[in-house]
């Protein structure tokens, strides 16, 4: 259970006056004033950005030997608060023990035993249990079970009074942020039918979102009933009740009921509203089902899963320790280490998952799995900590499927890449924290924005004709700018380059929230003064197959008549699309992955609601978890191989591996092995490295989930080997030293006047 915030009330902590609650009845009224309570945004100052520390490019993506992470002593660690306290007591005790020594009195007790008292929950002062969201924002409300009294129009209809629920850019879109009345009076409401008997407990509403209105409700009254037809409202004394509302359009305002109403049916019903606007909500309903032996309906059950996993919501000191407590269960295949700190100081760290942890082994592929970019897009950080603790008990029970992953594939899965973030929208809870509280880290920065822009140089360079001659098409240095003290760039963004250049990976996800769909590069549109435009890159089909892969084996993806999140119809594009062709993001990291490293990323875009209750979180594992394993698996698709030195057998660092009709390289790691993702087809492959000879060959991709292998030993050139005799003090033989006199002796003639 999550602990009690004094900030605000939270779905999750109810007041005691909820723990007494009357014979269930059709529907019971509630007495006694409505409590409320506001949670507002807090905007913190800015404070003084941490020096940055300078990022070296070359050797990026582990083509030099980097220094590796160590291990992570998951401990509670003693705060020094701590240790002047139990210093502190260590002094008193031996102040106590001298002066014990110097008198002692002996006094004869008699000890006389009592019955303890039972103590009720009441007595104790036990808030019962808060009942969970319906699910409007989950969309486990569908669109049919809300009505209203009116409407503006179809765009601010009942479907769209969900909270959180997002417009779109346009005024009048079809689509709009919210339910609005189309009449301005107080006989206004908006109904929620829970389909069988349920216990209210509170309500949660919103404004409307908008960038042209401001429209919101301020007061409202609760009614309840059974059949639509009568309908008991929530009584202060012998009043209506009314409850305090809101105060802008986004920030979400918990009502808790004074005593839960029972019924089928709930309505909100509108008493005054913002004097420049008009009656619009959006909203959320808390309630517990109740045992209904009259009803009707054959539920639909939402299918629970049979992994014995942890479904909570894990904080800081939560997560530090389920992390250790798998490391402890599963110590042969998992490591965790720290690739970094938060501004706050919080590590970032990482679950390795590999049959040889610490190691890279020759020609096995590194992946990962990034969560947490956006702090309040929580439903990647719990899949993230499920997923490990998914694999350790399914590699005891010997699963061929997660053993072959883990003996042939080394797996880094980071929860939180914005700890801080995450830290503030925990304490408010899932349904408080809005739409945007948790976004940012600590400075104020969207990580999705913080890493440098590869992009414009390298079509800067293609439309002079650059690219590749003089300018690379990949390994694309990070810009001077980037590195300055003074730049504006994250803690987070920093660890999670060094990161990338440290680790040759091949193929990673950066999980977020928010909507359901699969966004691939580029991210940024090549036109720089459009909001969107398809920006392909060279390989489109290839990213294209990945994000199709995540769609297709997404529970809720995979139906085509899914209600789409806010106001972009992804279905028709099958649930992936091109980021830019989305909305252009200069800076994201999927691009710098692509373009610094070797590594493909998407984007994945889980679940509608960013911060669902606790109770969704099986559900979330449940849709996601295959999606998780087989998009992982795709890690082998492609070629791979080692370039090794022809003479030596050693291989070979940084040698480029480039596909012929595709316009974008790849570099080998320290050990010369390599993997290139390509769709099944026939290719054209040249190895090459300086100071080699190039060497082309005909790789073939089948269809089957094994890469195929595809190795090179390539020589060096005569001016090399020239190179490293001169270098180890030896001499030229006197052939070569002859010949080289004539070929400057011919260059000389050429070169003189006639």
């Amino acid at each position: 259970m999550r602990v009690c915030s004094a900030l605000s009330v939270t779905m999750h902590c109810l007041p005691i006056a909820l723990v007494l609650l009357g014979t269930v009845s059709l529907f019971t009224s509630c007495y006694g004033a409505p409590h409320s309570s506001t949670v507002r945004m807090v905007t913190t100052e800015k404070t003084q950005t941490k020096p940055n520390s300078t990022m070296v490019t070359p050797g990026a993506n582990g083509t030099m030997k980097p220094t590796k992470y160590g291990d992570e002593d998951l401990g509670e660690p003693i705060l020094n608060e701590r240790r002047m306290r139990l210093s502190e007591e260590k002094t008193v005790d031996k102040k106590a023990n001298v002066t014990a020594k110097k008198k002692v009195k002996v006094v004869k007790t008699v000890k006389v035993l009592k019955k303890p008292k039972t103590e009720s929950p009441k007595a104790k002062g036990k808030p019962e249990e808060q009942c969970p969201p319906l699910g409007l924002e989950s969309m486990r409300i569908s669109d049919y079970q809300l009505r209203t009294s009116s409407i503006k129009r179809f765009g601010l209809g009942s479907h769209r009074g969900r909270l959180n629920i997002q417009s779109g850019i346009y005024d009048e879109d079809f689509y709009d942020g919210g339910w609005c009345a189309g009449e301005a009076n107080k006989k206004q409401w908006f109904e929620v039918d829970a389909r069988r008997l349920t216990r209210f407990t509170g309500v949660i509403t919103q404004g409307k979102n908008s960038i042209w209105t401001d429209d919101w409700v301020t007061s409202y009254k609760v009614q309840v009933s059974n059949d639509t037809h009568t309908w008991k409202t929530c009584k202060n004394g012998t009043e209506d009740a009314i409850f305090n509302a809101n105060k802008d359009p986004e920030t979400p305002v918990l009502n808790l009921l004074p005593k839960p109403m029972v019924g089928r049916y709930i309505r909100i019903n509108p008493q005054t509203w913002f004097e420049n606007g008009t009656i619009c909500l959006r909203a959320e309903i808390l309630g517990c089902s109740l045992p209904d032996p009259n009803t009707v309906f054959l539920w639909e059950h939402e299918p629970q899963p049979t992994d014995k996993l942890e479904f909570k919501h894990h904080n800081y000191k939560e997560m530090r320790k389920l992390m250790k407590r798998v490391n402890e269960e599963c110590p042969e295949i998992t490591r965790v280490y720290s690739i970094g700190k938060s501004y706050n100081g919080l590590k970032m760290y990482v679950m390795e998952i590999s049959d040889n942890p610490g190691e890279h082994e020759l020609g096995e592929p590194e992946f990962r799995y990034v969560a947490g970019m956006h702090g309040n897009e929580v439903v990647g950080r719990e899949l993230m900590l499920n997923l490990m603790e998914y694999f350790c008990l399914e590699y005891k029970k010997g699963n061929p499927r997660i053993v072959r992953l883990v003996t042939e594939t080394r797996i880094h899965l980071l929860p939180s890449m914005n700890p801080d973030g995450y830290e503030q929208a925990y304490k408010l809870g899932s349904e408080l924290s809005g739409w945007a509280i948790g976004r940012y880290t600590y400075q104020g920065i969207d990580l999705n924005h913080n890493f440098a822009d590869l992009n414009t140089p390298l079509w800067e360079a293609e439309d002079n004709e650059q690219v590749p001659h003089k300018f690379p098409n990949h390994y694309i240095p990070i810009p001077e700018y980037y590195t300055l003290p003074n730049a504006t760039v994250a803690p987070e963004t920093r660890a999670v380059i060094d990161w990338m250049q440290k680790i040759p990976f091949v193929l990673s996800a950066n999980m977020h929230g928010g909507e359901l769909v699969v966004s691939y590069p580029y991210d940024m549109t090549r036109s720089y003064w459009l909001a969107k435009e398809l920006t392909p890159t060279p390989d489109d089909s290839m990213f294209r197959w990945l994000a199709t892969v995540y769609a297709t084996t997404h529970r809720i993806m995979a139906e085509d008549n899914h209600r789409i999140c806010h106001n972009e119809n992804f279905i028709r594009h099958g649930n992936i699309i091109n980021g830019a062709d989305w909305h252009t993001v200069a800076g994201s990291m999927n691009d710098f992955s692509y373009l610094h490293t070797n590594c493909f990323e998407v984007t994945v875009e889980l679940s509608c609601d960013k911060f669902p209750h606790e109770v969704e979180l099986p559900t979330e594992w449940e849709n996601n978890k295959e999606s998780l394993l087989v998009y992982m698996e795709q890690v082998h698709r492609g070629i791979k191989g080692v370039v090794r030195d022809k003479d030596t057998e050693k291989g070979i660092p940084e040698a480029i591996i480039a596909v012929d009709g595709l316009n974008h390289d790849i570099r080998t790691a320290i050990d010369g092995d390599y993997w290139r993702l390509l769709n099944p087809g026939e290719y054209e492959v040249t190895a090459k490295a300086e100071g080699y000879h190039p060497s082309t060959k005909t790789c073939r991709v089948s269809y089957e989930d094994r890469p195929t292998i595809c190795d090179f030993y390539i020589s060096k050139t005569p001016k090399q080997r020239l190179r490293e005799l001169l270098a180890k003090g030896g001499k030229l033989p006197k052939e070569l030293m002859l010949r080289l006199r004539q070929i400057r002796n011919r260059k000389l003639k050429l070169s003189s006047p006639k």
